[in-house]
């Protein structure tokens, strides 16, 4: 633990630009846990009250932040979007992209509003979870969260009460299916719904992370409409209806992944495209033809080399697609992966660069979980979504702050550190400096003739709570 005896210069710095979205008591109350955030390896309410060793509170004041404080999380991510568009390194780009995808927010136990089992694929099991879908936007100078959705699970009596009222009918034997196997019943249900949706008043009756993901790029579009940025996703949301809606109706640009048994239509008939990667890669060595050409892209100040074959085609569900298949050995022995564009005149390289532009967003949920991402004990599903809010902002100053010189100045004006432009990096930057304070504090007390009893007392009471 390291405490702290004021708030930390870089959220001194940028804390003026929430000024509008808080109460006066609540706006200390975010600065506090703001700072508890980047601070604290311990991220919950009570660990991060108990770091302010010398102006002590009582923890219900900082809860109440989360649970009873009328500030409004759209208004405080404005703020915040409004704070990184005043630096040109954090401004969005015409070359930036956004990126959609989801991450689980585990957490042991079931007390918890909205939280389901979920499957987790990296443990290959299932967990209680929350799921967050998540907007990013990222360039070759910066990335951060734009805005997220936090999933509910599905409302399994709304949605059939629903499904009847608009006079939808259901199979008799599946009904029995409601006792006899909840989940079979519960894959029918969502099944029936997935396929009458584009009835309004049925889509209404849940938000599936396909729907949240629409909602997410309708609001960016709505409020950037000259921004024709592409969308890049993974192979969960390549699906046939969400890339028509970001073609159809939003009108953007977009990269989707494909899988190997994906099918591509070919004049002999549909292949999957692992063959059609076979085909094209004995094509290539066996003959004079090149296939799949060297290309260069820039990602993040890198250059990065690929070999890649780019055409259109028809694909299976989607329609004529512009198809990339990349492979990053010379030799072509590593497994290629697949890309999808509407955009039919894009080359290899740009669809390749942007798809490269999707890893930022899974970074974000790695180094926003070390900022207390899923380390809250909040029951309240809207106090869960503030805290995400709150981790979103503090994301962002670190983001912020690696474009800032007056702040980076002043910060290795106290503390010489070496800041590797990581949020990682300035996190640690100030834990630093909060070190730093506190032994500021203690020297300049023991100078002033207190004792080291005395200096520490407050320091141990909080570490021995």
């Amino acid at each position: 633990m390291i405490p702290l005896f004021d708030i930390p210069e870089i959220v001194q710095h940028y804390a003026g630009h929430f000024n509008e979205v808080f109460s006066e008591e609540a706006f200390l109350q975010f600065q506090r846990y703001v700072s508890g955030l980047i601070v604290s390896e311990n991220k919950t309410v009570e660990g991060i009250n108990r770091l302010f060793v010398l102006d002590t509170r009582n923890q219900s004041s900082l809860n109440r932040l989360l649970t009873e404080s009328p500030f409004s999380v759209e208004v405080l991510n404005r703020a915040r979007l409004e704070m990184l568009a005043r630096l040109p390194g954090t401004q969005f780009k015409h070359r930036g992209v956004l990126s959609i995808d989801d991450t689980l927010l585990k957490h042991y136990g079931q007390h918890f509003d909205q939280i389901a089992l979920l499957y987790d694929s990296t443990e290959r099991r299932y967990v209680w979870a929350h799921n967050l879908v998540n907007l990013h936007y990222s360039d070759d100078q910066t990335d951060y969260p734009v805005a997220f959705r936090l999933w509910r699970p599905a409302d399994l009596e709304r949605i059939e009460a629903g499904l009847r009222d608009a006079g939808v009918p259901m199979r008799q034997a599946k009904l029995t299916l409601k006792q006899a196997d909840p989940k079979k019943w519960r894959q029918y249900l969502l099944g029936l719904w997935r396929r009458k949706q584009n009835r309004p008043e049925i889509k209404r009756l849940y938000q599936s992370k396909l729907t949240l993901a629409e909602e997410l790029l309708r609001g960016f579009v709505a409020a950037y409409p000259a921004l024709k940025l592409p969308v890049v996703f993974d192979n969960w949301y390549t699906q046939s209806a969400f890339c028509r809606f970001i073609d159809k109706t939003l009108k953007r640009p977009y990269v989707g992944t494909l899988a190997a048994d994906d099918q591509v239509q070919l004049a002999a008939g549909p292949v999957s495209l692992k063959r059609f990667a076979a085909h094209l890669k004995d094509e290539h060595q066996h003959s004079s033809k090149t296939v799949f050409g060297k290309i260069t892209i820039r990602y993040k100040a890198e250059r990065e080399t690929y070999y890649s074959y780019c055409a259109s085609h028809r694909i299976k569900s989607f329609g004529k697609q512009r198809l990339v298949i990349n492979h990053r050995q010379d030799d072509l022995s590593d497994s290629p992966a697949f890309y999808i564009s509407n955009r039919l005149h894009w080359q290899a390289p740009g669809i390749t660069r942007i798809r490269r532009h999707r890893w930022p967003v899974e970074v974000y949920h790695e180094e926003g979980k070390a900022d207390g991402l899923d380390q809250y004990q909040l029951r309240d599903f809207a106090a869960i979504i503030r805290h995400i809010a709150l981790v979103a902002v503090v994301y962002s100053l670190l983001r912020a702050a690696q474009h800032d010189k007056a702040l980076l100045q002043r910060l290795q004006g106290q503390v010489e550190t070496k800041l590797d432009g990581t949020a990682g990096s300035w996190r640690r930057s100030t834990q630093a400096q909060a070190l730093w304070s506190f032994a500021v504090m203690v020297s300049t007390a023991l100078s002033q003739g207190q004792r080291l009893e005395e200096v520490m007392l407050p320091v141990l009471r909080a570490l021995c709570y």
